[in-house]
């Protein structure tokens, strides 16, 4: 069922999506500074790209480095990447089919707002770290 799930997504949005993360990515790593935002941003693209049987979990080593990290991708990228996944999460809901779809794209908001801290696993690994 995730391989239909994710066949479906990456026709109607998760392509999309992808392409917006690669671009913020590039733009990002310009320079040196940006180069941590934009490895972020490469890493959540791919999440977007295929999300069915993955999940985000908050890493608890994860100090205020991360904080600050959250603050500046908050104002680089991640008001912009955010505002793609409502617009696209609100026009897959309009179908019942998209619905699932939709909230899948409701749930990445919050990486796509502040990644640094979050960690994307498999739902196979859930209880790997026990």
């Amino acid at each position: 069922m995730k391989t239909i799930l994710n066949v479906i997504w990456l026709i109607l949005c998760g392509f999309w999506m992808f392409l917006g993360y690669l671009l913020a990515g590039l733009l990002l790593c310009v320079t040196i500074i940006g180069i941590p935002f934009g490895l972020a941003a490469f890493r959540i693209g791919i999440y977007a790209l295929w999300p069915f049987g993955y999940r985000v979990v908050d890493r608890r080593d994860a100090g205020s480095p991360s904080c600050v990290g959250n603050v500046l991708w908050l104002i680089l990228a991640g008001w912009w990447l955010a505002l793609g996944h409502i617009t696209t999460g609100i026009a897959l809901c309009i179908t019942i089919i998209g619905i699932p779809l939709g909230i899948a794209n409701f749930k990445l908001i919050p990486v796509s707002l502040m990644p640094f801290g979050k960690e994307i696993v498999s739902t196979d690994a859930q209880f790997a770290g026990w």
